[in-house]
């Protein structure tokens, strides 16, 4: 039995645009109509997930996909910090950035630690990879870098040093107890 999910991740907001911690804002214009020429450009899964983020959900109705909320799939709960721009958060609090940024069990913000949220998305993996079939999870890029942290078998510590680019899949096919990796396919119009 091989298990596929395909992670993508939301279309631009105002908030990612600002360098801002996720405030629940929806997808821009601009993103919208990006992910909306993009519909019908993945393979029709047997189950669509969506974070529980505005964003998220935008991105998939865009995309052509009725997607059902997973909290398990939530994003990273960013605590006092959310809503604020990383330079807002450097100016107050200078040295709980750093400390954020290097240790990934530390969550002074209020939130979840980065530790934490990997270990989120590592027990959902280790159950979605029983599962038959292809899904189609839209996340919030926190979320597929916890799964690529899982998937390889980095240290949390590898975390930040991930990019994930608006309106991209990252595919994952489990099968024997492993998972393979494909990153950041861009969608396009099919």
């Amino acid at each position: 039995m091989t298990s596929r999910v395909t992670f993508v991740s939301p279309a631009t907001s105002p908030s990612l645009r600002q360098a801002r911690f996720y405030d629940g804002d929806s997808v821009d214009d601009t993103g919208a109509a990006l992910a909306r020429s993009a519909a019908g450009s993945l393979r029709a899964p047997a189950r669509v997930l969506a974070s529980a983020s505005p964003r998220c959900r935008d991105t998939a109705v865009a995309l052509g996909l009725d997607a059902a909320e997973a909290p398990e799939l939530a994003p990273l709960d960013m605590g006092r910090w959310r809503g604020r721009t990383l330079g807002e958060v450097t100016a107050a609090e200078p040295e709980a950035v750093v400390r954020w940024l290097a240790d990934p069990g530390w969550a002074a913000h209020g939130g979840e630690s980065v530790r934490e949220v990997c270990e989120r998305i590592g027990r959902w993996l280790d159950t979605a990879r029983d599962t038959e079939g292809r899904t189609v999870a839209v996340v919030e890029p926190e979320v597929v870098r916890a799964a690529v942290v899982h998937v390889l078998g980095l240290p949390p510590t590898a975390f930040w040093r991930l990019d994930v680019e608006p309106l991209t899949a990252t595919e994952l096919s489990g099968r024997a107890g492993r998972w393979n990796l494909r990153l950041g396919r861009p969608l396009a119009a099919p």
